[in-house]
């Protein structure tokens, strides 16, 4: 009968904490779908729509939700406006940073994390890809020091709320990923450890 080492033991140990392909998969396919959905709505709105100011708004529900199309210099939900370099830089730092932690950092293993790094992890790519200016826009006219023709390193948005009457800010499917993949990250912060006590509450 063999007998087993400790060194045995250890690598049977790595190997049982080691991340698994299927989180390397469910991870890349949330990301791919969720950039491909933000990107084609994003082009299917300004193709439909135009440049901000160029049509009205259209209503889904009047005065409640519908589209408008417009220019996000800033971050989420219009916050920050001419920091575009700045949240560019910031972008991809996060996004290696996530990439570290769930792989390399192996907190992968855990599901429910997965998928909401995957969601915050599209957002920030397909947003991204707007504040780099891959969109190909343009200024129709001179816009805060850009000239007509300048390339557009913006954010486009297009879903317009309104609330009690009050306008919230445009925003896209990325904006939406990212609200909800930090809510799953909030949610799994208050969830017991797997060997936590039922009465325990950790919020």
């Amino acid at each position: 009968m063999e007998s087993v080492t400790p060194l045995d033991q250890k690598a049977a140990s790595d190997a049982d904490r080691a991340v698994p392909a299927s989180r390397y998969i469910l991870f890349l396919s949330i990301v791919a779908a969720g950039c491909l959905a933000d990107l084609a709505t994003k082009h299917w709105a300004f193709r439909w729509l135009g440049m901000p100011h160029e049509n009205p708004p259209w209503w889904l529900w009047e005065n409640v939700v519908g589209m408008e199309t417009s220019l996000n210099t800033g971050a989420l939900f219009g916050l920050g406006q001419g920091w575009t370099p700045a949240f560019a830089a910031l972008s991809v730092l996060a996004a290696g940073a996530i990439a570290l932690w769930l792989f390399a950092g192996k907190a992968a293993r855990d599901v429910l994390l997965t998928v909401a790094l995957a969601l915050v992890t599209a957002g920030i790519l397909g947003n991204l890809y707007d504040r780099l200016g891959l969109h190909g826009l343009r200024w129709p006219w001179p816009v805060e020091g850009n000239q007509a023709g300048d390339p557009i390193y913006a954010v486009r948005d297009w879903i317009k709320v309104m609330i009690f009457g009050w306008p919230w800010p445009n925003f896209n499917i990325a904006d939406s990923m990212l609200v909800c993949g930090v809510g799953l990250l909030g949610w799994h912060a208050c969830r017991p450890a797997p060997d936590a006590r039922p009465t325990q509450d950790p919020c």
